[in-house]
């Protein structure tokens, strides 16, 4: 025995075998010389009535110094019950996020985990969730250690998304297909909710017992207040009408203007089936919407629409794809096709939700009348055993569809105030009486 200092380890005798010269001063504290010349830092010490060994690590990364203060801190552990040599091997297989990620995706796809309103999450919000985690989070935090993970390295992720990081272009499964990975503010916000989501999923089942996604200043995603203007409504009005020209643009016409008519989301209208349009209540009966289950009132400018195409459509759903089974998937590329030439600036198909909203909004309807028109939680009709729609509904969704219309065909309003006059209203009264007494 002899006390291990940089003079001693320096000059200790190689062997053909290896052996371990203990420390005189620090019990359990030793020097394994290998036979190969190499010499490591130990500690000898007993747990649940076995003797167990423990390597610091080999001289040169630790000098006699600081493996005896580790040898110390390793030590006081195992006068308190701790094993550390059990726990570096519980810390080697310790789940890291991408492992996490894997059996986060597993519980989603078994409805294990809750999204919006406490219901499992869609089976497309799980697929932008997959996307999310393969695109931005594993390749930036997914070899951390679920347990080690740190605010700042969340922070950090949030931060390289921002940057770009991480954008790509991506092979997908499907033929030709691609993922676009673009990154940016909005992106990065998602990505930190999603961590936050996943974490609180590692606390559920014993992982961890904090959120360190939690309280992390998310940036926020570029405000959608972009409108159409009554001028922009006629030549949107003009280029539909310009493309009704190729008859292979005909779906994508008629699904423009239903999303301008309905303000509905646009995956709304492409999954649409004919199940699910109530002509005779003048109704959207969604059996699964963002809300989950939506009754939408519709305007009689969106009763003829479909009408229309009801006679020429058979099959499920309103726009088949080139299966009857499938929906149609061409739209993105008609849409650009219809619109790339930039004749309105900015727009997207969710400017027609927006533009709805803000247009019932200058009729004067209600901020309420207005949510449940467009399906907000707010205000949406969710429920199943909903049979009949108010009529006050019925016709304000008429008012709208139908001036917006009038802006598609190029009129030019001089009044953009909805208002129930006297005599109107003493007509329509007189009207129903005589219609209720026939």
């Amino acid at each position: 025995m002899a006390k291990l200092t940089k003079r001693f380890v320096d000059a200790v005798e190689i062997r053909d075998k290896d052996y371990v010269v203990w420390d005189d001063e620090l019990p359990g504290f030793g020097l394994r010389v290998f036979a190969s010349g190499k010499r490591s830092y130990v500690i000898q010490y007993r747990a649940a009535g076995r003797s167990r060994r423990y390597a610091i690590g080999l001289h040169g990364v630790w000098t006699p110094e600081t493996a005896r203060r580790e040898a110390m801190a390793q030590l006081g552990q195992v006068a308190r019950g701790e094993n550390p040599a059990e726990n570096r091997q519980l810390d080697r297989k310790a789940m890291t996020v991408k492992e996490l990620a894997e059996q986060y995706v597993k519980a989603m796809e078994a409805g294990l985990i809750m999204g919006k309103g406490g219901r499992p999450k869609r089976p497309s919000t799980i697929y932008t969730n997959i996307g999310a985690l393969n695109g931005h989070i594993i390749p930036l935090i997914g070899q951390r250690r679920v347990r080690d993970l740190t605010k700042a390295d969340v922070t950090k992720m949030m931060n390289d998304v921002i940057a770009g990081k991480t954008r790509a272009v991506k092979k997908t499964g499907k033929k030709r297909g691609v993922s676009i990975l673009r990154g940016g503010r909005g992106t990065a916000s998602k990505c930190v909710g999603l961590t936050g989501s996943m974490l609180t999923y590692a606390i559920n089942i014993g992982i961890i017992e904090h959120n360190v996604a939690h309280g992390i200043r998310k940036p926020k995603d570029q405000v959608r207040d972009r409108r159409l203007s009554d001028d922009e409504y006629r030549e949107l009005g003009k280029m539909l009408r310009e493309a009704g020209e190729d008859h292979e643009l005909a779906p994508t016409i008629a699904i423009t203007r239903l999303l301008a008519l309905t303000g509905c989301r646009r995956g709304e209208i492409l999954g649409l089936k004919w199940s699910e349009v109530d002509f005779e209540n003048s109704c959207l009966r969604l059996a699964d919407s963002k809300e989950g289950a939506s009754t939408r009132p519709i305007g009689l400018p969106v009763i003829e629409l479909l009408e229309e195409r009801r006679k020429a459509i058979s099959g499920d759903y309103v726009f088949p794809g080139t299966r009857a089974s499938q929906t149609f998937g061409s739209f993105p590329n008609h849409w650009n096709r219809i619109f790339g030439g930039r004749r309105i600036p900015d727009f997207t198909a969710h400017i027609l939700r927006h533009s709805f909203a803000s247009t019932a909004n200058d009729l004067g309807f209600t901020e309420s009348t207005i949510a449940a028109l467009v399906g907000h939680s707010t205000g949406s009709i969710t429920s199943k055993y909903v049979h009949s729609v108010d009529s006050v509904l019925i016709m304000a969704a008429d008012t709208i569809a139908g001036y917006i219309q009038g802006l598609l065909d190029g009129v030019e309003f001089r009044h953009t105030a909805y208002a129930l006059d006297r005599a109107a209203r003493r007509e329509a009264l007189s009207r129903f009486i005589a219609q209720s007494s026939a």
